[in-house]
């Protein structure tokens, strides 16, 4: 863990005085357990028997074809609940029981943390309560009624945009009032420290096991990785057991939204500087006078006007590089990857794809293109096909 919660210049933990000794627990508690011979036996157990870890790759024949080079999945949405989001739900959900809290809270945009969340909460016997915009509640409803199944009760969060960053600033004020008992169980890699290192270091297995895949399986390492990114979870997962190849090539994939000319985007690190939101320092959307702008994207899990600080720091460092990719870009990939390979990506996961379309030119045949799907992408049908843009 980076010295209080620093990367960089990045990162950082700005809240209210009432937040700072609960976030210092949650720290201490962490430290303690991740190590702990215990806890990791019970983690590992669980992402085995109850999640289905290890995740396969799944080379692409059809589409290496058409794309001039080998492109590969890191296949995520094979986890149990559909999504990457499984990984650090469960890490955390154990250290909130290892600390004795009653209750899980959690926000979510797309629904799959906060559907990854509800399964926690049955299967630990925790009350669990979801922080969801209005928004983000009509466009994800299949998952809505998956948090309800499990149990779940949800919060609908009707100011500002109704979407992700404003379920976060919800559920922040309800954390910091019932912080005794109360876990925050945040869902990627921002927000106030610790979360950005708790977050990272419960998803690093992706990239732990697609490093071992392909060198046992292609017999060498991909030339590029790409993942979408909004706060940044999946993307950090599989970056971190890269970072130290410096011939791999890191490419993160943002909301693009309808264009930078539309006004209506998202991209905090390709079109953003920063600034602080929710708790961390990082790049982030936001005016000439420093207010956060709202953010654009057909996918209501990169709907988000910041991102990890992480990230950040790997972009002033030129370690990873990031690209904006449009709503229509990622809706082609959309339906490309069902069509030709009979696999139906998460709408964020799609950016990801688009972006790799894109960079396949610059590789030669046998290159590999790694793309992390970390999600699948059954929430975002009832989206997809009601949308009078949607081109089949």
């Amino acid at each position: 863990m980076k010295t209080m919660g620093k990367f960089g210049r990045y990162g950082g933990c700005y809240v209210s005085e009432l937040l700072m000794p609960v976030l210092r627990k949650v720290e201490k508690a962490f430290l303690e357990f991740k190590d702990d011979r215990g806890f990791k036996a019970e983690l590992s157990g669980l992402l085995k028997n109850f999640a289905g870890r290890p995740t396969p790759l799944t080379e692409l024949k059809n589409l290496s074809c058409e794309i001039g080079c080998r492109l590969v999945l890191k296949r995520e949405d094979l986890l149990h609940g559909g999504a990457h989001k499984t990984n650090n739900v469960i890490g955390q959900a154990l250290l909130a029981k290892r600390m004795g809290r009653t209750e899980l809270i959690a926000e979510t945009g797309a629904g799959q943390h906060g559907a990854a969340t509800a399964m926690a909460g049955a299967l630990f016997k925790i009350p669990v309560k979801i922080f969801m915009g209005e928004k983000d509640i009509e466009r994800q409803a299949s998952n809505v009624q998956r948090m309800k199944l499990f149990g779940a009760e949800i919060i609908a969060v009707s100011s500002g945009s109704k979407s992700l960053k404003d379920a976060i600033n919800e559920a922040l004020r309800y954390f910091t009032a019932r912080s005794a008992t109360a876990y925050y169980l945040f869902g990627t890699v921002a927000g106030p420290h610790p979360f950005p290192s708790i977050v990272a270091h419960f998803q690093q297995i992706i990239g732990e096991e697609a490093r071992y895949q392909c060198l046992e399986r292609f017999g060498k390492l991909p030339h590029t990785v790409c993942a979408c990114i909004g706060g940044g979870s999946n993307a950090i997962g599989i970056f971190r057991a890269f970072l130290k190849d410096k011939k791999v090539r890191l490419v993160g994939a943002e909301a693009g939204g309808l264009g930078l000319r539309s006004g209506k985007h998202g991209a905090a690190l390709c079109r953003g500087r920063p600034g602080s939101l929710h708790g961390s320092f990082s790049y982030c959307l936001q005016d000439f006078d420093g207010q956060i702008q709202e953010a654009h994207s057909i996918s209501a899990g990169l709907d988000y006007p910041g991102v990890g600080p992480e990230h950040s720091a790997l972009k002033d460092a030129g370690s990873a590089q990031y690209v904006a990719v449009t709503d229509r870009k990622a809706l082609a990939a959309f339906f490309r990857l069902s069509k030709t390979e009979g696999i139906i990506p998460a709408l964020e996961s799609a950016h990801a794809l688009a972006a790799a379309f894109d960079m396949a030119k610059e590789l030669k045949s046998d290159d590999i293109m790694l793309v992390n799907l970390s999600g699948r992408g059954d929430k975002d049908l009832d989206h997809i096909m009601s949308s009078p843009n949607h081109h089949a």
